[in-house]
């Protein structure tokens, strides 16, 4: 374990925050609540701001020479969301997926370093464990899926190279985060391998980001940690934040050495953590990469 005060940003309350992402050109960091339906922007000089969605969305990524629009996965396929000075986002539909069965939704999701968009999807029922999650890689206008069997697909990030893929699982059956060679010319996986089994270590794997050195952070959901990983899939380092359930960090700040974790909100009594819900900010003692934008 190592000190780092973490330090609210905003008391945000929201049920499921998610997919943080720091948009350089802007200064601003974007995420979204999931069952609250918004997509959420903060800026140092501008305060909070959020935009509502007629789904639930839950993985995000800014439009390349776009300004002002986001894609993201909601519950019935990938959208584009154009954002404008009302409280409403302008939806478009861009790619509907065919769920294995009703209830599902997108869950954890980014781009490569090329741009191209992944995003897993999840039975909303998590106490079912059904294995019916799937990994999609968008093409053009077409959903193409890549990896199956899947409780709750998370986790997913690029090595600085992009030559490595991770991918997670959080939930409590599984807690494994594996790694893939990655193509990436073609945008393909390969060579499936354990890269840490997430069930001796406290917390389950959910959100992550990777630094300038390839560490891989990731937060330990229940346990109120961030982790880091070396490549080789060592524990680095540990780092606590103000609540049990953070979701997903993003690296961001003008010198992208600020990391920023967003949170969940369980329902019952909050009195040990009321900041639930909010998102945070740590010092992690380095770097992170430009979050790539999805190139249409």
């Amino acid at each position: 374990m190592q000190a780092s005060r973490a330090e609210l940003v905003v008391d945000a309350r929201h049920g499921t925050g998610e997919s943080p992402v720091w948009h350089e050109a802007e200064q601003a960091l974007y995420w979204v609540d999931i069952p609250g339906r918004t997509l959420n922007r903060w800026a140092a000089a501008e305060g909070h701001r959020q935009w509502a969605t007629p789904q639930m969305p839950a993985c995000i990524a800014a439009a390349a020479g776009r300004p002002g629009q986001w894609l993201t996965g909601m519950e019935d396929g990938v959208h584009t969301l154009t954002l404008g000075a009302e409280d409403q986002a302008q939806v478009t539909t861009l790619a509907p997926v065919q769920h294995a069965r009703a209830g599902m939704r997108f869950n954890d999701g980014r781009c490569d370093r090329q741009g191209r968009f992944w995003a897993g999807t999840m039975l909303m029922d998590m106490g079912a464990a059904a294995r019916v999650g799937v990994l999609y890689r968008l093409d053009g206008t077409t959903l193409q899926p890549m990896l199956d069997d899947l409780i709750t697909p998370n986790g997913l990030a690029f090595s600085p190279d992009g030559r490595t893929m991770y991918l997670s699982d959080s939930h409590p059956e599984v807690q494994a985060i594996w790694a893939f060679d990655y193509d990436p010319d073609t945008g393909t996986p390969s060579n499936r391998r354990l890269f840490v089994d997430m069930k001796p270590l406290p917390g389950r794997p959910d959100g992550a980001a990777i630094d300038i050195d390839g560490g891989y952070w990731i937060c330990g959901n229940d346990a109120g940690l961030v982790h880091r990983f070396t490549p080789d899939g060592r524990l680095d380092r540990s780092l606590e934040v103000l609540v049990k359930k953070p979701a997903m960090c993003a690296f961001g700040g003008a010198a992208l050495d600020t990391l920023f974790v967003t949170s969940i909100r369980p329902a019952g009594d909050l009195s040990d953590q009321p900041l639930a819900g909010g998102v945070f900010a740590l010092q992690p003692g380095t770097q992170g990469l430009p979050e790539p934008a999805w190139q249409p």
